[in-house]
């Protein structure tokens, strides 16, 4: 026991570092693989909060932080990161909100970053100490190859891309691109 909260120590040490930095830049942390998504995705954020990559996130055992996922029901419903709390981003849930620990370690994500960035900013202004942003967000998780899950907990290969246009930067093969109001492939 003593040994795996040693290791749970070295691996929030690790996740809490980059947050540290006192400059925007700083707070950057991983890349996208594709790199003009990895572009895209730093033209659309400020660094504000400290941001976390999605390799860094994999390796942390699953009670080690809270997931949030700001992206709406409906993209939720399709698919999010296993374990993940939806909290909205045009409606957040401030009751799901004020229930949580504030001194325990939140990873927000949405899409590719932009939204869980301003959730997060929100968190930190509401007095949260440990909050980080999911660098290329679900669109980098699944491009990695890493699984989502449906409404159900039930593994699934398909994802909320939003629209076409944003869809463009899902490059992983093996993902079904569900858009509003239907799904398209490429």
């Amino acid at each position: 026991m003593l040994q795996k909260f040693v290791s749970l120590g070295f691996s929030l040490l690790a996740f809490v570092q980059p947050a540290c930095g006192q400059n925007n830049a700083a707070n950057r942390l991983g890349h996208c693989e594709n790199p003009k998504f990895d572009r895209e995705v730093a033209s659309w954020l400020s660094f504000t909060v400290p941001a976390i990559d999605v390799d860094s996130l994999r390796r942390l055992p699953p009670a080690a932080v809270l997931l949030l996922d700001a992206r709406e029901p409906g993209e939720y419903t399709v698919s999010h990161i296993e374990g993940a709390v939806n909290c909205g981003f045009d409606k957040v849930d401030q009751a799901l909100l004020d229930t949580l620990d504030k001194s325990r370690p939140v990873v927000v994500y949405c899409s590719i970053g932009y939204r869980s960035e301003k959730i997060a900013q929100q968190l930190k202004k509401a007095g949260f100490s440990k909050v980080f942003n999911l660098y290329g967000s679900i669109f980098e998780w699944v491009n990695r190859g890493y699984p989502v899950v449906d409404a159900f907990g039930a593994p699934t290969t398909r994802l909320h891309t939003y629209n076409r246009a944003w869809g463009r930067w899902v490059d992983n093969t093996a993902c079904e691109k569900v858009s509003a109001p239907g799904t398209y492939k490429n």
